[in-house]
């Protein structure tokens, strides 16, 4: 949520940054701007007869001992009209109040300057390629036959029990989907991260505050009985660890990682590209969440998407890494990169990770702030990066591995696994 010091200091840069994105949010800012003229108008006078009824109050009781009854008596008459007119005053107030937070809440972040500007994902620009594309031989098969092969994952059998995007892996299956996310989580504990293990149920408040709700609300999964959301990624519980909390400058910065199924309504995909792991309604995956002093966030960013590849490139895989454009940026991302491997055999890029920094976006909607030297308290940076999503991870080892006897698995998962090669 853009802090509304900033709306009414730089105004028409925030209108500018938002171009970015396509939107032209002059309308909206104005109304904020407004609003807030109106609401602190508001705010001061009903200060103002607050003041003046807390001293007729004390005036009466000082007229009723001196023996002025009359005057006392016109006095509380006036004290009472002051509440009536505070009554409606609050109540004009909370309504525009309401207006005004309402305004704000749906003004995404601004791009941050170096984000390229664009409508749409073929406007992101590609930062890097690292690696050389797979060369296969033979009869190449796509991930979904692989697995029907050598019988790793059932998709019809996902279907049966709950429904299409909710897949049954099985043996060595199974043991790949562990093993990568042990392999993803030791790392990160030895790049620093403190591993938690999150509820994957939040509240609204929780959905509020890194940003799903209210702009992610129908892709979320609703437990209506409780009014609960199931969690489309670890950033949400962990991030909302530190809502309400005030941290020390040197507690910065607070990096902590996580794996948990992650559950997307995903309304609206259908197609080839969403065929197999391509895109699921639930999934597993390790994230890594930071939250940093605002000098430091751009350079964090720089450091986790770094850490990012070095994963891909533990495991081989042929990727990119792409800055996105205004256009694709996430409702609440200041600057992201995402990572895409190359599949050998649908001849296509694959998402597999964004890394983002969202500046005080987040930390202005969770009241997540650190002590300065001097006692004060500033709103932090917080940032996070998928590391790694693991359905087009598994995809991609699997068709850009793949042999006539068997696939062959990457060396820094044997350990994990406990087998080289997945065979029938």
């Amino acid at each position: 949520m853009i802090h509304i010091s900033r709306l009414r200091s730089e105004p028409e840069l925030i209108i500018e940054r938002l171009k970015k994105r396509g939107i032209d949010a002059s309308e909206t800012v104005n109304e904020i701007l407004d609003l807030d003229k109106d609401v602190r108008k508001l705010k001061q006078e009903s200060e103002s007869l607050k003041a003046e009824s807390n001293k007729a109050a004390k005036e009466i009781g000082e007229m009723f001992r001196n023996g002025k009854g009359a005057e006392a008596e016109a006095l509380k008459k006036r004290t009472g009209e002051i509440k009536e007119q505070l009554k409606t005053m609050d109540a004009d107030l909370a309504e525009m109040a309401g207006k005004l937070d309402a305004a704000i809440v749906s003004l995404p972040n601004t791009p941050s300057e170096s984000v390229p500007a664009g409508v749409s994902e073929d406007d992101n620009e590609v930062v890097l390629t690292w690696g050389e594309k797979p060369s296969l031989s033979g009869a190449v098969k796509p991930h979904w036959e692989l697995t029907e092969q050598y019988d790793l994952i059932d998709f019809e059998l996902g279907v049966k029990i709950t429904g299409a995007g909710f897949p049954v892996y099985k043996g060595q299956g199974a043991r790949l989907q562990r093993a990568l996310i042990n392999f993803f989580l030791d790392k990160a504990r030895d790049e620093g991260y403190m591993e938690v293990q999150p509820p994957i149920l939040v509240n609204e408040d929780s959905g509020f505050g890194t940003g799903q709700l209210p702009d992610k609300e129908g892709q979320m999964y609703h437990v209506t009985g409780d009014n609960l959301y199931v969690i489309p990624t670890a950033e949400v519980p962990i991030t909302n660890i530190y809502r309400d909390v005030i941290l020390n400058a040197d507690q910065l910065p607070v990096k902590n990682a996580g794996y948990t199924p992650c559950f997307r309504r995903e309304a609206g995909s259908y197609g080839k590209d969403v065929r197999g792991l391509n895109r699921l309604h639930q999934f597993d995956k390790v994230e890594i969440v930071q939250i940093v002093h605002p000098s430091d966030s751009y350079d964090v960013l720089e450091q986790m998407q770094s850490y990012v590849q070095s994963l891909l490139q533990d495991l081989g895989l042929h990727y990119r890494v792409l800055k996105l454009c205004g256009g694709d940026l996430g409702f609440t991302s200041a600057l992201t990169y995402d990572m895409e491997v190359y599949s050998a055999a649908q001849e296509r890029w694959l998402e597999v990770s964004s890394v983002s920094n969202f500046g005080n976006f987040q930390a202005n909607r969770l009241k997540l702030r650190y002590r300065t030297e001097d006692g004060n308290t500033e709103l932090a940076h917080t940032l996070n990066g998928s590391a790694l999503a693991l359905p087009r991870i598994v995809a991609a080892l699997l068709e850009n591995n793949q042999t006539a006897g068997g696939i062959v698995m990457p060396e820094v998962l044997r350990p994990y696994l406990g087998f080289d090669k997945i065979t029938i």
